[in-house]
């Protein structure tokens, strides 16, 4: 028995110590070896706004936005797919050069026609450069377009005045779906010699101001006169709109005479206030109508002629007394036209140049129409 150990449970034991220690240290490498590895190249797209809703025929416009990951350098193109059919994709830029973790953008338009499908849809916007790629996604709503009409009304609807005299009507257009110019026609039923200007005419806004002036030889009479203005659908085709307005032509009116001036110095873009008093040579008070301001000539300088700079009435613009009728002038006394209503003349602000229009003489005629016992 001498020199005799037992050992049998302990041997065992050693080597599962030894296997798990061992399986550690290889799992430890393992994870050492997998975060020593760099990152890939690669990009991402995003894009704004994430959908737009447009009427069939308008473009839809985003910002598409391309990021370097991953240490990624060189150039992306782009593409567009799942977009409805009659419908196309421009990028400007159509491709973007990305450095290191950088960011470029570039504009998608949209563009739909007149028979592009209405409905919603989700698009794909990609980016490519060689294996390296990436995609996203944004919606699309096409929506049909809304019918186009086109409305005039004129005020006031009845304008007495003396023969060689200017009326003046102010046009209101109402549109829908109907963004571009109106252009207003010959006017129906004048006098004899009368003639009619639109201001401003073709107009994109919805207001224009009509002035018929006759002449001095024109005969006394009621003349129901009519308008007419014209648009173009966006579709293409033209629609129309007509209005009437009643001209009072009477030599019996009460004589009585009209002056003013500014209240100030016109540029572009100011406007100043036209102070007018209105003189009764007649024994009994007159009521006085239609007070009617139009410009007659504009003058240059000698230096804007020689110079070619050119000035004329399409320059200026004037917004017609605006308060209430009628004006009544006691018998051998003058009023003056109130401030607050009193006719405004404005220098329009033009792209062109309005040099020609430095101290230019406006020359302004007055028309009304007096009635009295």
């Amino acid at each position: 028995m001498r020199g005799t150990r037992t050992v049998r449970s302990q041997g065992p034991r050693r080597v599962i110590r030894f296997l798990i220690a061992g399986l550690g240290l290889v799992l430890a490498a393992a994870g050492l070896a997998y975060a020593a590895q760099p990152p890939k190249p690669g990009l991402t797209l995003g894009i704004a706004p994430a959908s737009q809703s447009v009427t069939r025929g308008q473009p839809a416009t985003y910002t598409v936005s391309v990021t370097s990951t991953g240490g990624f350098t060189g150039t992306v193109s782009l593409g567009a797919s799942g977009l409805p059919s009659a419908t196309s994709a421009v990028f400007s830029p159509a491709s973007v050069t990305l450095t290191s973790g950088g960011t470029a953008q570039t504009t998608l338009t949209v563009s739909t026609t007149a028979t592009t499908p209405t409905g919603s849809v989700t698009f794909s916007v990609q980016g490519t450069s060689g294996k390296v790629s990436g995609s996203v996604s944004a919606g699309l709503t096409v929506n049909a377009p809304v019918s186009s009409s086109l409305a005039m009304t004129a005020t006031p609807a009845s304008v007495t005045l003396a023969p060689g005299s200017t009326a003046v009507f102010t046009v209101q257009l109402t549109r829908t779906n109907l963004p571009g110019a109106v252009t207003f026609g010959t006017v129906g039923g004048l006098p004899t010699g009368a003639t009619a200007t639109f201001t401003p005419n073709p107009t994109t806004g919805n207001t224009s101001t009509l002035q018929i002036t006759t002449p001095a030889t024109a005969n006394d009479g009621t003349y129901q006169l009519y308008l007419t203005a014209s648009g173009t659908r966006p579709a293409g085709s033209t629609v129309y709109a007509y209005a009437s307005v009643q001209l009072v032509v009477l030599t019996s009116g009460k004589p009585f005479t009209i002056s003013g001036n500014l209240v100030g110095q016109l540029a572009p873009g100011v406007s100043r206030r036209l102070d007018l008093t209105l003189t009764n040579p007649n024994k009994k008070p007159i009521s006085v109508t239609n007070l009617t301001v139009a410009i007659a000539s504009v003058t240059r300088t000698q230096f804007a002629i020689s110079h070619n700079q050119p000035c004329g009435p399409a320059d200026y613009r004037i917004t017609q007394y605006s308060g209430t009728y009628p004006l009544t002038v006691p018998g051998s006394g003058a009023i003056s036209v109130p401030s607050g209503s009193a006719p405004q003349v404005a220098m329009l602000d033009t792209a062109t140049n309005q040099d020609g229009c430095k101290v230019a003489t406006v020359t302004f005629t007055y028309s009304g129409a007096g009635q009295g016992s």
